[in-house]
């Protein structure tokens, strides 16, 4: 079925779908950007926790500083036991703990003892922290720091003008990035409600726990839900009782600072990546496509409308798919040039071929209805017939090739040995070419070939002829077969004239041929140039070769035909 011209998939679409692979890479960079994340905030968290433990150390065993009533250890049990099992129904329901704070203002610290408190706390203030201390009866005694950023001093008009015009461009793209990105990344917000709520001292799971005497960690929201605080609480003993907490306060924003510089570094390298490999994908395709459609002009351009070859390809040398394909094309329009030679060359040839036979026959039958004498009309008779025999043998060996290329196809193999079917033929040989002599060189040993001995000895048959045909008088045909590693080397050579330069390379395609005729020696039959080229057939069937070279000297032609051992007769 024919594709459809409106919707194309393109090696170019094919190979951007497989670009879409890519996007794996950010997936797995944005889940360990997520992983960092947990990390920072867990160790954050611990970070605050020493920070609470080394404040509520200071705190510990001073039990004047929390302010505690001596009369108060009535009413302690029963707050211990209130905060636990508040704390326990926090962590089943994941609800806020709700304290009710009764006589707050009854329980105010004096100003010595806040100012101790303020003392140490100021000695452990971070810059992004902020840290409170709240006694038993949940009174907040002193609060240091701030969740909020130191704001930096502001550049003065002076050293704004004196910023070069670069400068001012590199402000401005790195402004308009600055605003793409917060689109994409959500800056820390900072400006927001960092007040401590007094709801937050009662329903604080961590300063619950810490009360109880664990510590604890705590993640919450600021009161305009603009920031997320992290909070860790530390118990502050007196004796073997808990007289007050600890609570260490910071917002997540330098660990959302740094999951945006990591988020936005992976964006800058996915945007990289992505171009890149969109570029070597675009050229690599465009290369292919240019290659491939490069071949398919060449393919349109080798026929003609006529069916004519009209030129050939050169394959590509390339290693790659297209360069087997480019070079198998290249392979088929040489085979079909040189078929479309050989139908060129048989109208020729069999112009030739038939001419002499025909013209002949012709006067043979027009002196035969004119003589009378019957001895006379004998002769003309036979003329006639004998040119009718070589009209019948050019037409026979005409199908020789067609005939010997179907049988081939289904002809069966079996191991011989070359080394007896060459000299049970070169025997033959002397007896069918008397006027000829033969010189056998045999192997010292059997070659097992596997094939047809019958192709075989037509191969001979056609090599032998073809050297009986060219051979200087009074001079031997030589026939060699012997070993070279693997393989059997059959040479037959003849001392004669060497081959013709225009023939050279082209000896055993069809209808090539330089043979002379040899009117009235009996070998005056059709030349059409199918001998070597069926020897040819028989060799490739095979799996063997076969080269026609001029002898050391010019002194005649050496026709080489190599064949591969059967495998238990190859080398071990």
């Amino acid at each position: 079925m024919k594709p459809n011209p409106w919707f194309r998939v393109t090696l170019r679409l094919k190979l951007a779908l497989v670009a879409l692979s890519l996007l794996v890479l950010p997936w797995v960079g944005y889940q360990y950007v997520q992983e960092l994340e947990r990390f920072m905030l867990d160790a954050q968290k611990q970070a605050l926790l020493a920070t609470a433990r080394a404040v509520a150390t200071a705190l510990h065993e001073r039990p004047q500083l929390m302010r505690l009533k001596p009369g108060a250890s009535a009413t302690r049990q029963a707050a211990e036991d209130s905060l636990k099992q508040a704390a326990e129904l926090a962590d089943r329901t994941g609800e806020p703990v709700v304290v009710e704070v009764i006589g707050r203002e009854s329980a105010l610290p004096e100003r010595q003892s806040v100012a101790e408190i303020e003392a140490i706390l100021r000695g452990l203030e971070r810059s992004t922290a902020r840290i409170w201390v709240v006694n038993r009866e949940l009174k907040l005694l002193a609060l240091a720091g701030s969740l909020k950023p130191k704001v930096q001093a502001q550049t003065g008009e002076g050293g704004e003008a004196a910023r070069s015009a670069e400068g001012v461009w590199r402000d401005i793209l790195s402004g308009l990035w600055r605003d793409m990105l917060s689109r994409i990344l959500p800056r820390p917000a900072e400006d927001f409600d960092e007040a401590l709520d007094e709801d937050v001292l009662g329903t604080g799971r961590e300063v619950a726990h810490a009360l109880l005497g664990a510590p604890a960690t705590r993640l919450r929201n600021s009161a305009d839900g603009r920031a997320v605080i992290v909070s860790a609480a530390h118990p502050i003993w007196s004796g073997d009782t808990v007289a007050g907490a600890v609570v260490v306060e910071e917002t997540t924003h330098s660990i959302l600072s740094v999951r945006n510089q990591a988020l936005e570094s992976l964006l800058l390298t996915t945007i990289a990546v992505f171009a890149l490999a969109a570029a070597v994908l675009l050229g690599f395709a465009t290369r292919l496509s240019n290659r491939i459609r490069r071949l398919r002009d060449e393919a349109e351009s080798a026929v003609d409308a006529r069916g004519r070859l009209r030129r050939l390809t050169s394959g590509s040398q390339a290693g790659d798919e297209i360069g087997d394909l480019s070079r198998s094309f290249s392979a088929v329009l040489a085979k079909l040039a040189q078929h479309h030679g050989y139908l060129e060359s048989l109208a020729g040839r069999l112009s030739h071929e038939l001419r002499t036979p025909i013209a002949v026959v012709r006067s043979s039958l027009e002196n035969l209805r004119l003589e009378a004498d019957p001895a006379q009309a004998q002769i003309y008779l036979e003329r006639a017939e004998e040119g009718l025999a070589r009209l019948s043998k050019t037409l026979t060996r005409m199908s020789e090739a067609t005939r010997l290329e179907q049988s081939l196809r289904s002809e069966v193999r079996e191991p011989f040995d070359l080394a007896a079917v060459v000299t049970e033929c070169v025997s033959g040989y002397r007896h069918a070419y008397p006027q000829q002599s033969f010189e056998l060189l045999p192997p010292d040993q059997a070659l097992t070939v596997e094939g047809s001995p019958d192709l075989l000895v037509q191969l001979l048959d056609k090599l032998v002829a073809n050297a009986v045909d060219f051979s200087r008088a009074g001079e031997p045909v030589r026939i060699e077969l012997a070993r070279e590693r693997n393989n059997a080397q059959l040479v037959v050579a003849n001392a004669g004239a060497p081959l013709p330069p225009e023939v050279q390379g082209r000896l055993f395609e069809a209808m090539i041929s330089s043979r002379p005729d040899r009117a009235g020696t009996g070998n005056d039959g059709p030349h059409l140039g199918l001998g070597l080229y069926i020897a040819r057939l028989i060799a490739e069937f095979h799996g063997g070769t076969i080269v026609a070279e001029n002898r050391a000297g010019g002194e005649g032609v050496a026709v080489t035909v190599t064949l591969p051992l059967a495998t238990g007769n190859m080398q071990r």
